[in-house]
């Protein structure tokens, strides 16, 4: 009985280490063509590190606000071509939004 399970054990590895490298097969690619990608050196974007109070008055009032969630609290503030991610009141990233 102990040998019939030791073989079927040392099958069973052998069938999962075979099969691994195939999953990775499965995973999407994501194609953005050069043309559309988004100069942003163009673009005025809040910068992190700035605060809250600071975004408001360069950018005035959010179209909509999300957050904030987690800890630490984590929150988005969405413009009309960009989205502003803050970590408590501080901008942590600046994402610009696709334009169709």
């Amino acid at each position: 009985m102990t040998v019939k399970r030791a073989l079927t054990g040392t099958l069973a590895t052998a069938i999962l280490l075979t099969l691994a490298p195939v999953s990775g097969a499965f995973a999407e690619e994501l194609r953005v063509p050069v043309g559309s990608q988004a100069d942003r050196s163009q673009q005025s974007v809040p910068r992190t590190g700035m605060t809250q109070a600071s975004v408001k008055a360069s950018w005035g009032e959010p179209a909509n606000v999300e957050g904030p969630v987690g800890q630490p609290p984590i929150s988005q503030w969405h413009y009309g071509k960009f989205v502003v991610y803050f970590e408590n009141d501080r901008v942590i990233h600046s994402v610009l939004t696709p334009q169709r």
